[in-house]
């Protein structure tokens, strides 16, 4: 079979797959540039004159006809085949769900996801403001994802369509540097959709092993410039002395930015339960880690529940509620763990879950938040059988004790 053109760019680049999986996918012959140099190649005169953004990937077909967009060339492949409905949609319906999962990840998705990590991979200047505000929007953008995949294996109808190499490709960047196992962990229904993605063998083909995030990408930090040292006139001397001896006068201890720095030290670091939690089973792992190594007298727990159950409308909204408010609640990072869940049905949900906490009482981290009035804290006895077992089904999102089904929930960590 004669190839329909050349696919020009790096062989290794979420933009380049999706037209090397149609292709896979539909028996499309595609030639690919495995030694093309990215900065070099996509810069020269004779690129340049017939790709003028000089951006990548882009198509060279017969008869000097030429496609600058991935999706674009992703959708040009797939019409080459007798069977381009299979991937592109069989009826008018999958074809405009299609196309409105496409421009989501294309219009929504793709550029918080590139102001959230292109400054930590140093192709755009750190601005601390706008990568919190787009790291934010990509959380959300990918909580969307996780609702609308909860009781689907694909994103339209029963099998793989355009819709999915898009949005699968797209995702292989937050996977690779954004999303640790505890997000994986939180986001479930997306991180089991991803695997099941990039198992097909037309996914694998092209992707091939793929390696998960451990750490999240972060910026390099800025280098100390040293500060050139002024010499003082001798003139100057007796008083520099003097300067230098009051300055070595004993200065007071610093006072702790958080009352619940001054409490008594703990046998259990906060940042410990964190780290086991996210990297190991909740059920039995992680919860016998939590009640072999508890300290009691360092920490409580409390028991968390919405007073406006009944305001309560589709639970995907309940769950964004709940990101909110754990967004408020930035300043008790330090110091609390603790899982909402999001509990029923659309109409007929509510808020649930259980919280660890340092210290006896609830501290002003928590009570400054926006709408810490809106939940109801009730202190727990972690010692009651079936106080324990309800913080045990509570982390681990299932189990007898929930008082209804678990729709979906966050973790506060």
């Amino acid at each position: 079979m004669a190839s329909i053109g050349t696919l020009i760019g790096p062989v290794v680049s979420l933009r380049n797959y999706k037209a090397r999986i149609v292709a896979n996918l539909l028996n499309v012959n595609l030639a690919i540039t495995p030694d093309f140099e990215m900065g070099k190649d996509n810069k020269t005169p004779e690129f340049l004159a017939k790709f003028p953004l000089g951006k990548v990937p882009v198509f060279d077909g017969a008869n000097d006809f030429s496609l600058t967009d991935s999706s674009a060339i992703a959708y040009y492949v797939a019409m080459k085949s007798s069977d381009s409905a299979e991937l592109l949609g069989r009826t008018d319906e999958e074809r405009a769900e299609i196309l409105q999962f496409a421009f989501f990840a294309e219009a929504d998705y793709s550029p918080a996801q590139g102001g959230a990590l292109y400054p930590a991979l140093g192709y755009m200047p750190f601005v601390k403001p706008a990568v919190q505000a787009a790291e934010q929007q990509l959380l959300r953008f990918i909580g969307v994802l996780n609702t609308v995949l909860l009781d689907r294996t694909f994103l339209v109808g029963e099998r793989v369509t355009m819709a999915d190499i898009i949005v699968t490709c797209g995702l292989t960047m937050a996977f690779t540097h954004f999303l640790t196992a505890a997000d994986r962990k939180e986001f479930r229904n997306v991180t089991r959709y991803f695997k099941t993605m990039i198992a097909q063998p037309a996914f694998k083909s092209v992707i091939g092993d793929f390696k998960f995030c451990e750490t999240r990408a972060a910026p390099a930090a800025p280098a100390k410039k040293e500060k050139k040292k002024v010499e003082q006139p001798k003139k100057a001397e007796k008083k520099v002395e003097k300067k230098v001896e009051e300055e070595e006068e004993p200065k007071p201890a610093p006072k702790p930015k958080s009352m619940l720095d001054s409490l008594p030290p703990t046998s259990m670091p906060l940042d410990s339960w964190k780290r086991f939690y996210s990297n190991n089973e909740t059920k039995p792992d992680a919860m016998e880690w939590l009640w072999k190594n508890f300290d009691a007298d360092g920490y409580s727990f409390w028991k968390v529940e919405y007073k406006y159950n009944d305001e309560l409308a589709m639970r995907f909204m309940t769950n964004n509620l709940i990101s909110g408010f754990f967004n408020r609640l930035e300043r008790a990072r330090k110091y609390a763990f603790g899982c909402l869940l999001t509990l029923g049905e659309d109409n007929d949900n509510q808020i649930w879950g259980y919280f660890i906490v340092r210290g006896k009482v609830i501290p002003e981290e928590v009570t400054d938040a926006a709408d810490f009035e809106s939940f109801e804290w009730t202190a727990a006895d972690h010692t009651d059988a079936k106080t324990k077992a309800e913080i045990e089904d509570c982390f681990a999102w299932e189990g007898p004790s929930l008082p209804r089904e678990c729709y979906d929930g966050k973790v506060y960590k």
